[in-house]
């Protein structure tokens, strides 16, 4: 446990004296990121969810506008080659970021990735390790000149020794985690605390394809307006809350260099904070006749629409909107046909002084996967556009459930009964489109017992089934339940617990 959770520190303490002589001013800022799993060890022992994990961390990056470099189960050659890739991506002024799930190790002093092809090792020998792994300082040697802006740097790799064998003296290692203070531009986030390790998993049998660790920190960083700070505290606090129901203590980690706050997923609050954007609902814009304005760099600088698509009874609801004022919207479903203008609202818009148009269009309940071309008229007068926005109806559904499964968590579930005690999900029914998996815990904060969904109608998604289970019977006794839930997307929520 020691000798691998020495490394971790140390091995992030040399990336992030790379990452921290890196940072100069900002210039064409772009967001890039690497992230690798490694579960496929050949000669030490093999790991189940690191590739996971790098997965999902990578898919919730791309929802934020990095640019991903994404790679699993590396041997030493292929996990250099990715990291020059990486090299040759990053420009200064960028946003980097770099995940790394698997075993990590320290060799007197020295910190060490582990690809896949690591040979097993015993008592004295260390440089065999060494020459097989790819060390920190390289990245450092490497990268010195990059100059990003800012460095986020996660390792889910503070696992037990990897080289221990019954009958046999392990290679030593120094134990445990020693405080980090990174310089100016770098956030750093480890998986365990101090003298800890980091759980794969809560037991056996538990059902996420993610660790412990990388289920929750991929939830907080999607979610719309944390900063850096909250998503690592967040993360902190549930990994903690969950390690210790099953008698683990895992603590992660976090060590901030940062001036100001940085929002991955949100807008700036002040004038320190960095921005990144959500990702607009459409394909690069396809700009018509002589709408394309340039800022002084020559960039092009669009207002691009946003798209938000809510389900309802009758349909969809469609609502656009723009960041600078426009004065008339219209649009068309597929790739042919007449564009439809959306209309005008009764009010004006005090920006141009003009009817303001109306931001919403309506789009039939049964509408299938396609592509929606939206066109407007701009303060000069000119036609902008079309911009492509992807429609997909079940991603739609699901993102629209999962904004309100979030935010009524509360509410998952409720006691009731007269003849017995029972547990009501009808909840969970009602906006089973966003669930890919539900479990509940009995007087157990370890959500152990899978609960019957029916599956997803796209006709009606809201409809319960007559036939559905709506509750659980559980003993009069019972004082608690918790409830988790695994999303479309693979993330998982946060553990609930709600009392009788």
């Amino acid at each position: 446990m020691s000798a691998t959770a020495g490394w971790c520190l140390r091995a992030v303490g040399a990336v992030i004296a790379l990452w921290a002589s890196l940072v100069g001013p900002a210039s064409a800022e772009k967001r890039v990121a690497l992230v690798i799993g490694n579960d496929a060890y050949q000669n030490v022992p093999a790991l189940k969810k690191a590739v996971n994990d790098s997965r999902t961390v990578g898919d919730s990056l791309k929802q934020l506008g990095f640019t991903v470099v994404s790679a699993q189960n590396l041997t030493r050659t292929a996990m250099s080659e990715k990291l020059l890739d990486f090299d040759r991506m990053v420009e200064p002024g960028d946003i980097a970021f770099f995940f790394f799930a698997g075993h990590g190790f320290e060799v007197r002093g020295e910190n060490y990735l582990l690809p896949t092809d690591v040979p097993a090792a015993t008592e004295g020998q260390e440089e065999l390790v060494r020459d097989a792994s790819f060390a920190a300082q390289r990245v450092v040697d490497r990268l010195q000149a990059r100059g990003v802006r800012t460095a986020i740097l996660v390792l889910d790799a503070c696992r037990n020794n990897p080289f221990e064998r019954s009958g046999t003296r392990a290679v030593g290692g120094r134990g445990g985690l020693a405080p980090m203070t990174p310089s100016e531009g770098v956030f750093v986030v480890f998986s365990a605390g101090a003298k800890q390790t980091a759980l794969d998993r809560l037991a056996d049998d538990d059902a996420s394809p993610n660790s412990v660790f990388t289920r929750y920190f991929a939830k907080e960083l999607s979610t719309p307006g944390l900063t850096l700070v909250q998503i690592a505290k967040r993360t902190q606090s549930d990994v903690r809350q969950i390690a210790a129901s099953v008698r683990h203590d895992q603590t992660p980690a976090y060590y901030d260099q940062i001036v100001g706050d940085v929002v991955l997923n949100g807008s700036v609050s002040d004038g320190r904070t960095i921005e990144v954007l959500p990702q607009i609902a459409a394909l690069p814009p396809s700009v018509s006749s002589r709408q394309e304005h340039r800022d002084s760099t020559g960039d092009p600088s669009i207002n691009a629409p946003i798209a938000n698509f809510l389900r309802h009874n009758g349909g969809w609801s469609v609502t656009l909107s723009f960041a600078d004022p426009v004065t008339a919207i219209s649009w068309r479903l597929g790739e042919s046909g007449p564009f439809k203008e959306t209309g005008f609202a009764d009010a004006f818009d005090p920006r141009t002084r003009k009817r303001q148009p109306n931001s919403q269009l309506q789009l039939d309940a049964d509408t299938p996967a396609s592509t929606l071309y939206v066109r407007y008229i701009d303060v000069n007068g000119d036609t902008v556009g079309p911009f492509p926005i992807r429609f997909d109806p079940m991603a739609a559904i699901e993102k629209d459930f999962r904004k309100t499964l979030e935010m009524t968590s509360g509410s998952w579930v409720a006691f009731g009964g007269y003849s017995g005690l029972l547990v009501y999900v009808t909840h969970l029914v009602t906006y089973r489109c966003a669930i890919r998996e539900a479990r509940i815990g009995i007087d157990s904060t370890v959500p152990d017992r899978k609960l019957v969904l029916p599956p997803c109608d796209l006709n009606d998604p809201s409809k319960i089934p007559e036939k559905a289970e709506l509750y659980l019977r559980v003993p009069p006794t019972t004082k608690m339940v918790s409830v988790e839930l695994t999303y479309r997307d693979g993330s998982v929520s946060e553990l609930k617990t709600f009392r009788h």
